[in-house]
């Protein structure tokens, strides 16, 4: 069995929902301009350019275009990935394409993971809650990935028993947490796999996090 060392490179793709509830779209945001709003504009600046990326060599000369989704793990919130879907539809299209390069390359581990459906934080919601915005994030993936999630990213990745208890019984197999969350003798450069109070297991993974940091 290979001692090497791995490196893991995670992109959390999220945006709140920013439509008018009274007009069902998103109005003008200052802000954001020269664009129409923030989801615009971070497309433009974020989403489209991770399609398209651009390696070169040490002349800055292009030597071929990367779609960096296939290349990384990552999960787009459901309310981003349908905005996409509605508005940059040739990105939506390009984020799909690259999950199913990597189920190709992978032995049909595919880069992307879920994530619950809304930005709850789930230790302060109740069971109820938790097994709904988990179920509907899922189920969200399934219909846009064309496949079952191994993976799913908690917002901020807030966690108590209970919630990885959810995740386990969806069968979600692993999910990433912060540094900080790693308690004791816990080591956050290693993959742990908790053990329930009844019985429950999943893997999970702890991010670097001055390293993210640095990066965001």
């Amino acid at each position: 069995m290979s001692s090497g060392r791995f490196v893991a490179i995670h992109g959390h793709f999220y945006q709140p929902p920013r439509e008018n509830p009274w007009l069902e779209t998103v109005e003008v945001q200052d802000s954001a301009a020269p664009y129409h709003d923030w989801n615009e504009r971070i497309t433009a600046e974020c989403y489209a350019p991770n399609t398209a990326a651009r390696r070169v060599d040490e002349t800055n000369r292009i030597l071929d275009v990367v779609n960096n989704f296939e290349k990384i793990s990552f999960n787009v919130g459901p309310t981003l990935i349908g905005w996409l879907e509605r508005h940059a539809p040739d990105i939506y299209r390009k984020i799909l394409a690259a999950d199913r390069a990597s189920v190709a390359a992978r032995d049909g581990h595919g880069n992307a993971i879920a994530q619950v459906y809304n930005h709850m934080i789930l230790p302060l919601a109740n069971r109820r809650d938790k097994v709904t915005q988990v179920a509907w994030g899922l189920a969200d993936f399934r219909t846009r990935f064309g496949r079952e999630p191994e993976g799913l990213w908690l917002p901020e990745t807030a966690v108590d028993t209970e919630t990885l208890e959810v995740l386990a019984d969806a069968g979600v197999k692993f999910t990433i947490l912060a540094p900080e969350q790693a308690a004791g003798e816990v080591d956050p450069s290693r993959p742990y796999r908790w053990r329930g109070p009844r019985g429950h297991e999943l893997a999970v993974f702890f991010y670097d996090g001055p390293l993210s940091r640095a990066i965001a």
